[in-house]
């Protein structure tokens, strides 16, 4: 009776950590949106320029008085998400820190680092490589009879959850690292499910790219590297841990 008790009492105490830092996170966002929105006109700018050297004269159209300003606050929303990445990373940290042992804590500024870096580098990845690819594929495929009228609420909603999907996938090798050092995966767990890994991964950049094989091939080379360095990385800190303990 004790042991559920103390169970139960420990799923609270988890539940309720979990609460602050979702809502840390959110107000974080919070608040970035609003420093966001003061830029918001050089943000969508720059959030157009992939596309738009493949759009007609006048650009991206919208076809309901609100969806300018709307686009606006998405632009916001996103640009919010991507630059305060350091503070929202290190709120995760302080949710998985408390079952890791005192000596892998220490790598609590190395990971949130590294976390940084790994999420701006699939955002910068998606912005440089597929995007400028994808879309020269996709906008001049066909011929150049056809003209396109892409509205500003399809494009930015493709642009929110590719850049997304690329930035949070970058992250594998932290989330897979960290997962091991609480003894949840280990390094030969990795490499025995490395095929199912290669069909789940196949799998999401099937989902989350556009409908064609070079976006897919794209995410596809940079998922499977990564999951080379989260086995890496988990054979590594697994045997640091032996050795200081």
């Amino acid at each position: 009776m004790g042991d559920v008790l103390e169970g139960n009492e420990t799923l609270i105490s988890h539940l309720t950590e979990l609460r602050k830092r979702l809502l840390n996170i959110i107000g974080i966002v919070f608040v970035g949106f609003f420093v966001a929105w003061y830029f918001s006109n050089h943000i969508f700018d720059f959030i157009r320029a992939p596309i738009e050297p493949f759009l007609p004269e006048g650009g991206l159209v919208f076809t309901a008085p609100m969806d300018k300003f709307l686009a606006h606050i998405k632009v916001s929303l996103i640009a919010s998400i991507i630059l305060s990445c350091p503070l929202w990373i290190y709120q995760v940290w302080l949710f998985v820190a408390p079952g890791l042992y005192k000596n892998e804590k220490k790598f609590g500024l190395s990971f949130i680092t590294f976390g940084t870096i790994l999420f701006l580098t699939g955002v910068s990845f998606v912005y440089y490589v597929v995007y400028p690819m994808a879309f020269n594929f996709l906008m001049l495929f066909g011929g150049e009879t056809d003209k396109p009228m892409i509205t500003i609420e399809s494009y930015l909603s493709f642009f929110t959850t590719t850049t997304l999907v690329f930035g949070l996938t970058f992250e594998m090798p932290l989330i897979l690292t960290i997962l091991g050092m609480m003894g949840i995966i280990d390094a030969e767990f990795l490499s025995s499910k490395r095929r199912y890994a290669i069909v789940i991964l196949a799998l999401m950049s099937a989902m989350f790219t556009p409908p064609d094989v070079i976006s897919m091939i794209l995410m596809m080379i940079p998922m499977l590297l990564l999951y080379e360095l989260s086995v890496f990385m988990v054979r590594f800190f697994a045997k640091r841990s032996k050795i200081e303990t």
